[in-house]
């Protein structure tokens, strides 16, 4: 791990591996995870690409700003460009899970000129996601803990106790299992560290605000989505193509957390579709 010091005035804990003279792709896992999310792919990247697999604002050990407003999307998405200007990168591949897939999508439709190609893991395009809030009743039932979480307050004694008596809780406890149990329990009991994590729910847009127009990634794009996901329905997928302009999808039989839950058929498509051996 590295440190690193960005120009959006956060440092961020950062694993990379890989030639540095390779081309570069930047991971960003989602919630409640860290750069580890990636463990299963980073060695599999790693052998034709410079990886870059930071763990973002509010994680972990790296910077916890205080506000909620310091984590809205658009100031990670700086953080994204920012960590590739340190490793002097003006171009790269973005893959994401989760809300890291979120800030890809953004990150990918506000720059394409910097992403060059972009890989989703169970991350919904942006007007998808507030298109089946609005008109799909299963995927509003799905997304009932957001509204939970961005009003819960976890108290730190209650978690390393492993108390977990509220939803928010029960979804942390979901990953701390087997010989990860004890990593992530340190990660988010580092100080500050719920609040922080919780704030990237706070401070994103309202769930069910409108999108107009659709924006369109023209980038080449792959999809994964795990199929038996419990909180982002396959509805996710659906008509996905009239928003990704270059679009592959792979669907596997699997759960939400696809990078550690199913790694060797994401293993298997990052291979395919990047074209690496």
């Amino acid at each position: 791990m590295i440190r690193a010091s960005l120009a959006t005035g956060v440092e961020l804990d950062v694993a990379v591996a890989g030639d540095p003279a390779h081309p570069a792709i930047i991971l960003l896992h989602g919630f409640p995870e860290s750069h580890r999310t990636w463990r299963h792919q980073i060695p599999e990247l790693a052998r034709g690409h410079f990886v870059i697999a930071p763990d973002q604002r509010g994680y972990a050990r790296s910077s916890k700003p205080a506000e909620v407003a310091d984590y809205a999307p658009d100031k990670i998405m700086a953080d994204v460009f920012a960590l590739a200007d340190h490793f002097g990168r003006e171009r790269f591949t973005l893959i994401g899970h989760d809300w890291g897939g979120a800030i890809a999508w953004g990150a990918a439709m506000t720059r394409p000129d910097r992403v060059g190609r972009l890989v989703i893991l169970n991350a919904p395009h942006p007007y998808r996601f507030q298109q089946t809030l609005r008109d799909d009743a299963a995927q509003r039932r799905a997304s009932g803990y957001i509204g939970f979480i961005r009003g819960t307050r976890i108290d730190r004694s209650r978690l390393l106790a492993a108390t977990f008596g509220n939803r928010a809780v029960q979804r942390l406890a979901a990953l701390a299992v087997g010989g990860d149990r004890a990593a992530h329990l340190e990660e988010w009991s580092q100080p500050g560290a719920m609040t922080a994590m919780l704030n990237w729910y706070r401070a994103a847009p309202r769930a069910g605000m409108a999108l107009s127009p659709a924006p369109v990634v023209t980038q080449p794009t792959l999809v994964i989505w795990g199929m038996r996901d419990r909180y982002l329905l396959p509805a996710q997928i659906e008509g996905l193509d009239a928003l990704v302009t270059d679009l592959t999808l792979v669907k596997l039989d699997a759960g939400h957390f696809t990078p550690w839950a199913a790694a060797a058929p994401v293993n298997a498509a990052l291979r395919d579709w990047l074209g690496t051996t």
